[in-house]
C-alpha cells in the first residue's frame, strides 16, 4: 500500500481554536500537507498560521458544521488520503511513523485511525465480536470523528460527510455507509493519539455552546436513525429522551434554574424540528 507523507493531507476544522491548534500542528510531521478550515473567519489566525507553518492553506469559512467543513478540505486536497483531525488532537513522537509502518501490512482500507492514548476512552466501537487483523490492527465498525484517515478512492461520487448534520453523528453516518459497502475500517493499536476533548473552541461562551450541543444532539440522533432505520424506528429511539427532557424542563422551571431549564428546552426543540423535517438550523452568535 502506497501510504506515505506525500500522499496524505491533514485537514483540521477550527472554530475559535487558537488555544489548541498550535499544539496540534506542532505535533504533525513538519513537511506534511495541511488544510485548515477556519469557521470563525479569523483573518489574524489565518495570517499567523500561514506565516509559521510550511505546506499549509487556511480557508476562511462560515460556520457550516463539521461535516460540511471537512468536505471543503477533502475536495480541496490533491492527495489520495486525507487525515481528518480535531484541533485538540496531538500526535505523539512516533504516531505517524508507527501508523505508516503498520499500514504496510494492509492491502486496502476505507478509513482508519491511531488509537486514543487513554484506554478507558476508546475512539472506536465494535458492534459484535472483535475482528483482529493482527496484534496491532483491529477491524472496527465505527471511529470517533476527532481522527479519521480516509481513502478518497473509496468515495467515487465524492459522497463524504452528510452535510445535513451540523454537529454529532456525521462520523457514525460515514462509517455506517462504508460498512454497508463492505469496506474496511481499522484501528492501529501501536499508533497513539492524544485528544483533549471539549477543548476545540474558546470557553468564554460555554453556556451557549452547551445549548447548541444539546439541540444538535437530539436533532442528529433522530435524523441519523430516520436515515438508516426509518421514521418509526427513530421515533421509538428518542421517545424516552423526549419524555425525560420534558419532565426535567418543568422541574427546573419550578425550581427557577434557568440554565438547566434552557438545556432541556433545547433538547425538546432539537427533537421537534428533526421530527418535522426541518434542517439543523440552530446556531449561536459569534
Amino acid at each position: 500500500m502506497d501510504l506515505n507523507l506525500k500522499n496524505i493531507t491533514f485537514i483540521i476544522v477550527c472554530f475559535r481554536s487558537e488555544n489548541v491548534i498550535y499544539n496540534c500542528l506542532n505535533s504533525l510531521p513538519k513537511d506534511s500537507n495541511k488544510i485548515i478550515i477556519e469557521n470563525s473567519r479569523d483573518i489574524n489566525l489565518k495570517k499567523d498560521l500561514e506565516t509559521k507553518y510550511d505546506n499549509i492553506e487556511v480557508i476562511l469559512n462560515d460556520n457550516l458544521g463539521m461535516g460540511s467543513s471537512n468536505n471543503i478540505g477533502i475536495l480541496r486536497s490533491k492527495t489520495q488520503y486525507v487525515h481528518i483531525l480535531n484541533p485538540d488532537t496531538i500526535f505523539k513522537n512516533d504516531t505517524f511513523e508507527n501508523l505508516i509502518n503498520t499500514c504496510k501490512q494492509l492491502n486496502d482500507f476505507a478509513i482508519l485511525s491511531p488509537l486514543h492514548s487513554k484506554s478507558n476512552y476508546p475512539n472506536f466501537r465494535i458492534h459484535k465480536n472483535e475482528k483482529s487483523f493482527n496484534e496491532n490492527i483491529i477491524e472496527v465498525d465505527t471511529l470517533d470523528g476527532f481522527s479519521m484517515l480516509i481513502n478518497k478512492n473509496k468515495f467515487k461520487d465524492n459522497n463524504f460527510f452528510d452535510e445535513n448534520f451540523f454537529l454529532y453523528l456525521e462520523n457514525d453516518d460515514l462509517c455506517l455507509r462504508i460498512k454497508k459497502m463492505n469496506e474496511k475500517i481499522y484501528i492501529i493499536k501501536n499508533s497513539l493519539i492524544d485528544h483533549l476533548g471539549a477543548s476545540s473552541s474558546n470557553q468564554s461562551k460555554e453556556e451557549k455552546l452547551e445549548y447548541l450541543r444539546n439541540w444538535h444532539w437530539m436533532w442528529s440522533k433522530f435524523y441519523f436513525n430516520k436515515k438508516h432505520y426509518g421514521f418509526l424506528n427513530s421515533l421509538s429511539k428518542i421517545f424516552l429522551n423526549i419524555i425525560s427532557a420534558n419532565i426535567k424542563y418543568f422541574f427546573y422551571l419550578l425550581t427557577f434554574n434557568s440554565h438547566k431549564r434552557k438545556i432541556y428546552q433545547m433538547r425538546i426543540l432539537g427533537s421537534f424540528y428533526s421530527i418535522v423535517g426541518k434542517k439543523s438550523f440552530f446556531r449561536i452568535d459569534n
